[in-house]
């Protein structure tokens, strides 16, 4: 699964990522930075922290840590110091963001993971994710539906399960600690590898709760205890977290509910709050909508710097790699036709949104993006598809057929007027004389296209 789904992570961060972006922007039209210019950054810095939940103790710390650096040689003596000061700002921010820490699933199989958090957290979703996402790494999944408390948990599991092809453990006769044991002696004997069991949740920390979880450690071996967290509850997310903590053995955090519209303080504080480490992020309510957590990545988002590497590894998803062979073949011989033109589409559609793709450009192309309507984007592009769609394989393969009749049977084929289709047509005509001068000047003469 490619990076952090784009359009989702930046809702949460919208505000901040602005407001750094601005902070930035004022830095990069200075040339030397005075001591007195870095603290009037990092003034700025640190409101549009607190301004998006950030803990007060970590903002405090990280801008310590960057006011240290950036006044320091390597900023002075620095070609571009406003650059430099931004490279600072990004590295202490992953480190407040923590190191990653990948699931632990060594030893002897089956391995148990418990998921724990409290009522309304994604639970149960996140026991699906994460076992979906597992079997996709080659893992032999059982989930346990452990939470015979909440109205149609059991259904929900189940119905999930079914949905990604993983078998669900449950039994209304038995209490959950007694049906961890009994499933896990089942993945056992079944050849399984790993055993996900979702627990109850309670809608505040309470002691029966607690105790219903160590009971379940004390009868199962647990290799991982994840606590799920609901981004969405800003600071109460560290409140959750460290009560937790302290009543059981946390080993790692999913952070949930990543695509909301909160303002994401938390995610940048519970670890350093914590001490626990974000092992999962879900940014969506899909099955796939569970990324491994990458501080990295992350705080290149945060602060406007995109997502390059999630979109290469989005691409790489989408793009057949044999097809894509064969068509940049084409592509060089000079036979690209609106066939090839329909499968670059179809790929392009399957790496999600435009605006999602937008999202993940950085700095100048992801502003330059920002002048793009994307909707009406979007709407271009499936005009498109039903234009393409609506011709014969013949007329894909060999465009030079399109004469007027043609083209006003495909545009009521397609639902469109036939200026749409002659408009889609010469572009391209236009995609296709751009490839020839490609292929002709090896590169020089296309410039020369768009001026």
């Amino acid at each position: 699964m490619g990076g952090y789904s784009l359009r989702k992570i930046s809702a949460l961060f919208e505000n901040l990522t602005g407001r750094l972006n601005d902070i930035f922007q004022q830095l990069r039209r200075r040339g030397k930075l005075s001591a007195a210019d870095v603290d009037a950054m990092l003034r700025e810095v640190r409101l549009a922290l607190l301004e998006a939940d950030v803990n007060y103790g970590v903002v405090k710390e990280f801008t310590a840590s960057v006011r240290e650096r950036a006044i320091g040689a390597e900023v002075s003596q620095a070609l571009n110091p406003a650059q430099q000061v931004i490279k600072i700002v990004h590295e202490e921010l992953i480190k407040t963001l923590g190191e990653p820490q990948k699931l632990n699933l060594s030893g002897v199989k089956p391995v148990a993971v418990m998921l724990v958090g409290l009522q309304g957290s994604g639970k149960t979703t996140a026991a699906a994710k994460l076992a979906r996402k597992l079997r996709a790494e080659g893992e032999r999944v059982m989930l346990v539906a452990g939470d015979p408390y909440r109205p149609a948990a059991v259904k929900q599991l189940q119905t999930l399960g079914e949905k990604i092809g993983v078998e669900v453990t449950t039994d209304p006769a038995l209490k959950p600690p007694e049906l961890a044991a009994r499933a896990f002696d089942k993945a056992q004997k079944g050849g399984f590898t790993v055993v996900i069991i979702d627990t109850a949740g309670r809608s505040q920390l309470d002691q029966p709760l607690m105790d219903e979880l160590q009971s379940i450690a004390k009868k199962v071996k647990l290799s991982e205890t994840l606590l799920v967290v609901d981004a969405m509850v800003g600071q109460e997310a560290l409140h959750i977290a460290e009560g937790f903590r302290d009543a059981i053995k946390i080993s790692g955090l999913i952070m949930t509910k990543m695509d909301g519209d909160a303002r994401g303080g938390a995610a940048i504080s519970v670890r350093s709050v914590t001490g626990v480490p974000i092992k999962y992020l879900g940014v969506g309510e899909g099955v796939e909508a569970l990324e491994t957590y990458d501080p990295g990545r992350l705080a290149s988002r945060i602060l406007g710097m995109g997502d390059m590497i999630g979109l290469i590894e989005k691409a790489e998803a989408a793009f057949d790699q044999q097809s894509q062979k064969e068509q940049t073949d084409r592509m060089l011989k000079g036979q690209f036709s609106l066939e090839d033109y329909s499968q670059q589409l179809k790929q392009l559609r399957k790496m999600g949104s435009l605006q999602q793709v937008m999202d993940m450009l950085p700095g100048g192309m992801g502003q330059a993006a920002k002048n793009v309507d994307p909707k009406e984007a979007e709407v271009q592009l499936k005009r498109t598809e039903a234009i393409i769609n609506s011709m014969t394989l013949k007329e894909r393969r060999e465009p030079d057929l399109l004469n007027a009749s043609r083209r006003r049977r495909i545009a009521r084929g397609s639902g469109t007027d036939v200026q749409d289709v002659n408009r889609m047509i010469k572009q391209f005509r236009d995609a296709q004389r751009l490839i020839k001068t490609f292929q002709k000047t090896g590169g020089r003469g296309i410039s020369r296209m768009f001026k």
